[in-house]
């Protein structure tokens, strides 16, 4: 089974996606909602993908982001930036912006879209 990380500050959008991910019987999913514990937890944890919010207190998901590129057990997990800054209404409904090498996918998260994200960040990791 997959294992995905879900690091974002918004519990309710937390337990609904982890909701929805396992609902596929696919993903077995773990909650981060405090940006400060997400290099702890990853490390513990060791997902095969990383959802993280952009815009969080204390640390922001560019900065999570950076820290887990640059830490050995982590640099090699795909990570899927999720944001509220960018709508569905700017994007068309299957639109993945880029940032990096990072996908980023506007909130609220269409699952579809989420879901053909999640497998192909994963089938191209499989690749490197």
């Amino acid at each position: 089974m997959t294992k995905i990380l879900v690091i974002d500050d918004e519990v309710g959008f937390t337990k609904l996606l982890k909701m929805n991910l396992e609902r596929t019987g696919k993903y077995e999913v773990r909650i981060e909602n405090e940006s400060t514990n997400a290099i702890a937890i990853a490390r513990e944890f060791q997902p095969d993908l990383i959802l993280l919010d952009i815009v969080m207190p204390d640390m922001d998901g560019g900065d999570v982001a950076a820290m887990m590129q640059a830490d050995p057990m982590l640099a090699r997990t795909p990570i899927i930036m999720l944001t509220a800054l960018v709508s569905q209404g700017e994007t068309s409904s299957d639109a993945v912006a880029q940032s990096g090498n990072m996908n980023v996918l506007p909130k609220p998260v269409n699952m579809e879209l989420l879901t053909r994200c999640i497998e192909e960040a994963l089938a191209s990791a499989s690749l490197d």
